[in-house]
């Protein structure tokens, strides 16, 4: 009887420390075929485009992915891969445990959402569940989870206690519904016809406005308050 097929993963990471300890612990698990470790984004996307411009099926089963990484972070990288690869499942692992790191990663369609400050034990145990197609989730994270729904229903971030006067242009509250539901830049501009220089300006307006500093804050912002 023949074994069973190993699943085919890769992990981005820009920390070559980590990645290289990260590397060790995955080519430990006989379950997984460990690829190559991307320092970037933009070196993984690069193989993901080319493989779907060939036509071709995705090159991983599983990306293992940080969430804060230089130039296309985690959330964006999520987010083009599940356009490329709707089957491609991606798991974020960082050091974000706050809500908003959380609901944007979900927004973006993460399979599952790791603490790297979580035991190698658990670690392994939580990437086990991939091979059942379960979501990979740190015990850590259940209290950050159920405070994110409690504080979604919550009077305090009812629609009423909005701010009056944000200053958003009604495009830019388009722009940023568009990032709620989980659009990359590119979609964004295709969907509202606007070039992805003018997304970005809108969207670098829209963070004065509101007073965050990336995509996970900016959403979790727009549904805390019911801005869209």
């Amino acid at each position: 009887m023949s074994e069973p097929a190993r699943l085919r993963l890769v992990n981005v990471e820009d920390d070559p420390r980590y990645r290289s300890s990260l590397s060790l612990l995955l080519r430990n698990l006989p379950e997984f075929e460990v690829g190559a470790s991307y320092s970037s984004a933009t070196a993984l996307l690069d193989v993901a485009r080319k493989a779907r411009s060939l036509d071709m099926p995705a090159p991983w089963d599983v990306v293992l992915t940080d969430m804060g990484l230089p130039g296309i972070d985690g959330v964006e990288l999520t987010r083009e891969l599940k356009i490329l690869f709707p089957a491609l499942r991606v798991i974020v692992l960082t050091v974000f445990d706050e809500p908003a790191s959380v609901l944007a990663a979900i927004c973006a369609g993460a399979d599952g959402y790791l603490l790297k400050s979580s035991p190698s034990h658990e670690m392994v145990a939580q990437l086990m569940l991939v091979l059942r197609h379960g979501a990979p989730l740190s015990t850590a994270l259940a209290g950050t989870m159920m405070r994110l729904v409690r504080e979604s229903h919550s009077e305090r971030f009812a629609a009423r206690n909005l701010p009056r006067d944000l200053g958003l242009t009604p495009r830019q509250i388009d722009v940023l519904r568009e990032l709620v539901r989980g659009l990359s830049y590119r979609e964004i501009g295709e969907h509202l016809e606007i070039s992805i220089d003018t997304v970005r300006s809108h969207i670098r307006q829209i963070y004065t406005a509101l007073q965050v500093h990336n995509v996970a804050e900016a959403v979790s912002y727009a549904l805390r308050h019911g801005l869209v």
